[in-house]
C-alpha cells in the first residue's frame, strides 16, 4: 500500500504538469496573445499602454518564447525554485522561497487574494448543498430498489427522469422566473448570496417584541404538530384528502399572491397543490410524509403567525444568508439528486439479487440487516467513484449556477479569466482544480480497499 501511495504522489507531478501545459499552450496560442483584452482599451493612451506593456514583460517575461515563459511561471507558483529580485532578474536558487501565483492582468491584483474572496463563496455554496444531494438521493434510490415495482417506485421514476431530463440553465431560469420575478412571486432574490443591508444587521434574526418571537414559534410548533400528526394518520383515504384540502389552500394562498389575475394561477396552482398533497398523504413510505408535510406545516404556521405580528422584524445577517441561497441550492440539489438516485437504484437492484444476499437470508437475516449490512456496502462502489469529483467541485463551482444567479464564486471567477485572458489567474484555476480532481481519485481508490475486500493494492 506504501508503495502504490508513493507511486500515485510521484504520478501527480507530471500529470499537473502535462494539464497546465495544455492549457498555457492555448492559451499563448489565443488570437491577441495574453491579456489581449487589457491593451484593446480605446481609452488608453498610447505612452500607457506601452507603460502596461513593458510592466507585463518585465513581471511575466511576455516578451520571451512561451517556453521561457511557462518555465518563469513553473518557477513562481513552485515552492523551491530561483528567487527573483525587483528587476525580475534570477538570482541564487532556494528551498524555501514560498508560492507565488502571480498578479491578476484584468482585476489588477494578486491571485492569491482573488482566490481567497471567492473560494469561500463556492465552498459555502456546495457544503449545503452536497449532503441535500446525497440524503435524498439516498433515501429515494433505497425506497425505489427496495419496493421495485411499487407506486412509490414508479412515480419516483418519473420524477427522477423528468428531473434529470431539465437543462441546469433552464431550470436557474425558470426559479428565477417564478419565485423572484416580479411579474410572479417575488419571495426570493434574484442575484448574489446576500444583500448589502445584511452587513449592518445583527446576525441572528430578532423581532420589536418578545411576544412576537412567541406567536411565529407558537405558529410554526402548531402547524408542524399538526402535519406531522396528519402524517402519521393510518386511515391512508383520510390522510390523502386532508393533505389535498392543504394543498388546496396553499395554491389559492399562492394565487392570491400573483401580481395579476391568471387561470394559471387560479385553476392550476390550487390544483398542482392539491394533487401533490393527495400524493405525499397517500404515500406509504413513512418517513416522506412526515418530513414533507412536517416542512409544510412549518412553513404554512410561521407565515399564519407573521400576519399578526409588528413590524419590528429584521431578519439579520444569518437568515439573508439562508434567504439569498434557497434558489441557488435547489437549482444545484434537484437534477444531481435525480441522476444519483437512479444509479444508487440500479446499483442497489444488482446486489439485492445476488447470491450473497440470498445467502444472508437463508441464514434468517431480517431484510433491514441484509439491506444495511451486506447490500447497500457493496453498492457503494458507484457512489465512491462520484464522490472522487466532489473535492474539486467544493472549489471549482458551477459555471451556469453562478452565472444565473450572479453569484461572485469560483465558477464565475473561471468565465471572466477566460475572457480577459487572464493567464495567471486561468493557470493557478487550473492548477487547483487538477490538484484536487488528483487527490479526489487518490481517496476514491483507498475508500475501495475500505469497502470492497477484494479490492486490493499490493
Amino acid at each position: 500500500m506504501l508503495t502504490y501511495l508513493l507511486r500515485r504522489l510521484l504520478l501527480m507531478i507530471p500529470t499537473l504538469l502535462g494539464i497546465t501545459i495544455v492549457v498555457f499552450s492555448v492559451m499563448a496560442l489565443s488570437p491577441g496573445g495574453v491579456g489581449a483584452q487589457n491593451m484593446t482599451d480605446s481609452n488608453m493612451k498610447p505612452e500607457e499602454r506601452k507603460a502596461l506593456m513593458d510592466y507585463y514583460n518585465k513581471r511575466y517575461g511576455l516578451d520571451q518564447p512561451a517556453p521561457m515563459q511557462y518555465l518563469r511561471w513553473l518557477n513562481n507558483v513552485s515552492p523551491i525554485g530561483f528567487e527573483q529580485d525587483e528587476n525580475g532578474k534570477y538570482t541564487s536558487f532556494s528551498l524555501t522561497k514560498g508560492m507565488d501565483l502571480g498578479e491578476s492582468f484584468y482585476f489588477g491584483r494578486p491571485v492569491s487574494e482573488i482566490l481567497g474572496e471567492r473560494i469561500p463563496i463556492t465552498l459555502l455554496l456546495n457544503i449545503i448543498t452536497i449532503p441535500i444531494i446525497y440524503i435524498v438521493a439516498i433515501a429515494i434510490g433505497v425506497k425505489s430498489a427496495t419496493e421495485r415495482g411499487s407506486g412509490f417506485d414508479v412515480s419516483s421514476s418519473m420524477v427522477m427522469l423528468a428531473l434529470w431530463s431539465i437543462p441546469t440553465m433552464l431550470l436557474g431560469v425558470l426559479l428565477l422566473g417564478f419565485f423572484a420575478s416580479v411579474q410572479h412571486w417575488q419571495w426570493f432574490p434574484t442575484a448574489g448570496i446576500g444583500s448589502r443591508a445584511a452587513q449592518d444587521m445583527p446576525f441572528m434574526p430578532h423581532w420589536g417584541s418578545l411576544w412576537d418571537v412567541g406567536k411565529v414559534f407558537l405558529g410554526m410548533l402548531i402547524g408542524t404538530s399538526l402535519l406531522v400528526w396528519l402524517s402519521r394518520w393510518q386511515e391512508r383515504k383520510l390522510r390523502a384528502f386532508l393533505a389535498g384540502v392543504f394543498g388546496l389552500v396553499a395554491g389559492v394562498w399562492m394565487a392570491q399572491a400573483h401580481a395579476d389575475f391568471s387561470l394559471f394561477a387560479w385553476v392550476v396552482l390550487p390544483v398542482l397543490g392539491g394533487a401533490m398533497l393527495v400524493g405525499m398523504g397517500w404515500m406509504d413510505y413513512t418517513p416522506f410524509r412526515v418530513i414533507g408535510l412536517g416542512f409544510l406545516g412549518a412553513t404554512l404556521g410561521i407565515l399564519f403567525a407573521l400576519q399578526f405580528t409588528d413590524d419590528g422584524f429584521v431578519r439579520g445577517f444569518l437568515l439573508d444568508r439562508i434567504w439569498h441561497l434557497v434558489l441557488p441550492v435547489l437549482c444545484l440539489s434537484l437534477g444531481a439528486s435525480a441522476a444519483l438516485a437512479k444509479i444508487i437504484r440500479a446499483s442497489l437492484l444488482e446486489n439485492l439479487s445476488a447470491d450473497y444476499a440470498r445467502t444472508a437470508r437463508a441464514k434468517g437475516l431480517d431484510e433491514q440487516t441484509v439491506l444495511w449490512k451486506h447490500v447497500f456496502r457493496n453498492s457503494l462502489l458507484p457512489l465512491i467513484t462520484i464522490i472522487a469529483g466532489l473535492l474539486p467541485s467544493l472549489l471549482a463551482g458551477s459555471l451556469i449556477v453562478e452565472n444565473i444567479f450572479s453569484i461572485n464564486g469560483m465558477g464565475q471567477l473561471a468565465i471572466e479569466a477566460v475572457k480577459s485572458r487572464d493567464r495567471e489567474l486561468v493557470l493557478s484555476i487550473t492548477w487547483i482544480s487538477g490538484f484536487l480532481t488528483l487527490v479526489g481519485y487518490l481517496i476514491a481508490d483507498f475508500l475501495y480497499t475500505l469497502v470492497d475486500p477484494r479490492v486490493t493494492y499490493d
